[in-house]
């Protein structure tokens, strides 16, 4: 305001208190006090006013442990609106307290043996809901209101809200003058007035060698922070030989869907074909937990979201110069297990890894062998079990099959459910490096695998021209033999 004798300066350290004028008439009553805090404050007052009285007048703060703190923390609106309604979620959220939350050592000792609580608190959720980052907070106030009419509640205003959090970090809001210009805050009264103020860092500078022997403490932080990251990832970068592709597939079997029974779990391997190896560390079979089942639409779906990873690496031969290298194959089967400890075949299915890098969500359907009859079905309901491959491999072509068919004729399946799986490929070549190999003609194996995402196209085109080339022979052969000779001849 322009009149100079409305003009104060106040210097306030952090969570200091410094009283207004409706706590000083509060706290003089020592009825009115309820807490201890309170009756600290009546304490204090009195050795004020026995000292002469406060020197502040319209500036004033509420520290971490007032009243106030927690109220405006509750009734934080998203917006200006005087007929803003709190939604529910706001409302649930205003309970949660991100600053000083009590945990005890005995509560965060049990979460550690215990993995899920079966009877949570209301406390508890409370706590747990979201990040506990405890925060103390501190406002500058300031009584606007009319000389003479101090203390009444409706004229505080904040004019400043400053918060730590337990790293360290400071927020000051709104933040410190500088060169901009003063804030302004406008009354709504009659006489319109309109209060101007500044907010300075006044605190004491650090001196030269103390921000010098602080700056090195960082710098030798930071450099055993960076040994320690070292140490974990190593210091140099592992190549491939030439003429080997390591493949890394981070993987994830995230549901199985449209089964019959439930409490579902997978067992899978990977089959390896010739000239492939993994390290001797590399687990290239696993089974997932068994999972119970939700009714997801018109399906009932287990997610099991089981996370597995592999590392393979492809050595190629003399003899594989000119022929195409055969990929990894996953396979997989579904079974239940029921309360009395019968598990049940529910579908058998396999995958082929991809042989582009990237992200792959595949779907894959599968199916299980039946016996004809009422008896076989009887029995898997009553007694659990049913048909089983004996070699798993069995679902695309047993890697003991020598011959040039393969007969299925009389093998009776049944199509099931589904599983989906999500993989993140990665391939390492130091073929991939050599740019001119990508321009110039693939002349091996090795560099065609650089663009094996176009794999499947080069089989289709393969399998087109087969079956073009047999159309051929069979009309040749359907043809009359003097027909042939003739235009032989004639040629």
């Amino acid at each position: 305001r322009p009149s100079g004798e409305e003009e104060e300066e106040a210097e306030v350290g952090w969570q200091e208190k410094l009283f207004s004028q409706f706590e000083v008439d509060l706290y003089q009553n020592a009825s009115a006090c309820q807490t201890p805090l309170d009756r600290q404050y009546h304490e204090d007052i009195l050795k004020l006013e026995k000292a002469g009285g406060r020197k502040n007048c319209r500036i004033f703060t509420y520290t971490d442990h007032d009243r106030f703190t927690n109220l405006e923390e509750h009734c934080q609106k998203v917006t200006d609106s005087d007929h803003e309604v709190p939604s529910y979620l706001a409302e649930r959220m205003a309970n949660v307290r991100r600053r000083r939350q009590d945990r005890k050592p005995v509560e965060s000792s049990s979460l550690k043996s215990k993995i899920i609580t079966w009877e949570p608190s209301e406390e508890f959720i409370k706590n747990n809901h979201v990040i506990n980052t405890p925060v103390q907070t501190m406002y500058i106030m300031g009584d606007l209101g009319p000389y003479g009419k101090l203390g009444h509640r409706e004229y505080e205003h904040v004019l400043c809200t400053i918060k730590v959090d337990s790293n360290g970090v400071i927020t000051v809001k709104p933040d410190f003058t500088g060169s901009r210009g003063p804030y302004r805050v406008e009354l709504d009264g009659e006489k319109r007035e309109v209060w101007k103020y500044t907010i300075e860092n006044v605190s004491a500078r650090v001196q030269p060698e103390e921000e010098e022997r602080e700056q090195r403490m960082f710098r030798d932080l930071y450099g055993r922070h960076k040994e320690y990251l070292s140490g974990l990832v190593g210091s140099e970068f592992e190549m491939t030989l030439p003429g080997t592709l390591r493949l890394f597939v981070n993987g994830e079997i995230v549901s199985a869907q449209g089964y019959e029974y439930d409490n579902l779990y997978v067992h899978f391997f990977v089959e390896l074909p010739d000239q492939w190896s993994s390290p001797a560390f590399q687990q290239l079979s696993g089974v997932t937990q068994t999972c119970a089942t939700k009714t997801v639409g018109w399906e009932n779906v287990a997610y099991f979201c089981y996370l597995f990873t592999l590392e393979m690496f492809f050595t190629q031969g003399d003899e594989s110069e000119d022929s195409l290298p055969q990929w990894p194959v996953l396979y997989f089967e579904v079974l239940s297990l029921d309360s009395w400890q019968r598990y049940r075949v529910e579908g058998y299915g396999s995958l082929v890894l991809p042989a582009s890098p990237g992200l792959h969500v595949l779907t894959i359907p599968t199916w299980r062998p039946v016996e004809l009859g009422t008896v076989a079905e009887l029995r898997r309901f009553f007694i659990g079990g049913s048909p089983e491959l004996e070699d798993l491999t069995y679902v695309r072509i047993p890697s003991t099959f020598k011959g040039e068919r393969l007969s299925r004729l009389g093998f009776r399946t049944e199509a099931t459910g589904s599983v989906t799986f999500r993989l993140h490929c990665l391939q390492q070549s130091k073929a991939f490096l050599e740019a001119s190999a990508l321009r110039q003609r693939m002349q091996s194996v090795l560099d065609r695998i650089g663009g094996f995402s176009q794999q499947s196209s080069v089989y289709s085109v393969l399998e087109a021209f087969q079956r073009a080339r047999r159309r051929m022979q069979e009309a040749r052969e359907s043809l009359p033999q003097d027909l042939i000779s003739t235009s032989a001849s004639t040629v």
